[in-house]
């Protein structure tokens, strides 16, 4: 009597989570230049050539929403020359890399002050953002002169000059004031450069964003870096302050 094998039935896997919205705190291009034996300024210039190749591969991954950490309003107290070279570095990028992004179907929006950079450098941003602002891909925010604080408190100023009494204040309205209106909040932030601090990013946002540091320098931040950082989240389970039934056991 022959006997019938059961076929083999392959075991379902979970497709891993992915996160809407990844931020970045492009940290480390100092240092890279100093391990190079090469000036800051090149370490920025480095660096802003890696904005591309990961705006790319966050979008070929399903992301909608990647957010970049630029400049902050603390970066203006570095030394005037390399703050100078910073400026000079975003206005070449932003005419370098523009035509490409808009082929690529990106969106670009700029979060953060405006009326502090040169009037060059505020139209060259201005115009970008409105070349593609019919993009239906990837909304790639950068933030370049932003700070947590900073944005809380221009909000509350412009609420207190519209007027909005006090009892319609809520968490809702304040956010219909940040820079990120209409974008969902980070469910991922990746440090580069092994540091653990947020440095006053997307602080109001980051109320219940996941975590990951990553060791490389961010000019060094490549697809497989990304792919560790979207594991680790993946195999986290979000509660946002609550308890789930699995937490119970």
């Amino acid at each position: 009597m022959s006997s019938k094998k059961d076929p083999f039935v392959p075991i379902p896997t979970k497709k891993p989570v992915l996160p809407q919205h990844v931020a970045i705190i492009m940290d480390g291009n100092g240092r890279w230049a100093e391990k190079q034996g090469l000036p800051r300024i090149n370490g920025h210039q480095a660096g802003t050539k890696n904005i591309r190749n990961v705006a790319r591969y966050i979008a070929k991954k399903g992301i909608p929403f990647l957010t970049l950490y630029a400049f902050s309003t603390e970066n203006w107290n570095r030394p005037g020359a390399e703050v100078r070279g910073l400026m000079k570095i975003l206005g070449e990028v932003v005419e370098r890399e523009l035509l490409g992004l808009h082929r690529d179907g990106v969106r670009l929006s700029h979060l953060g002050r405006l009326d502090r950079l040169s009037p060059d450098l505020q139209n060259a941003i201005l115009e970008a953002v409105s070349f593609t602002q019919n993009n239906s891909g990837l909304m790639l925010n950068v933030a370049f002169d932003y700070g947590g604080r900073d944005e809380i408190l221009q909000a509350l100023k412009q609420i207190i000059m519209d007027g909005v009494s006090y009892s319609d204040l809520d968490s809702s309205l304040l956010s219909s004031y940040l820079y990120t209106k209409g974008i969902p909040d980070p469910d991922l932030i990746i440090r580069t450069a092994g540091e653990m601090r947020l440095s006053n990013f997307l602080i109001w946002q980051a109320a219940y964003s996941e975590y990951y540091s990553a060791s490389v320098l961010w000019p060094d931040f490549n697809e497989s870096e990304i792919d560790k950082a979207l594991r680790s989240y993946s195999r986290r389970q979000r509660r946002f302050g609550a308890i789930t039934a699995d937490s119970l056991g």
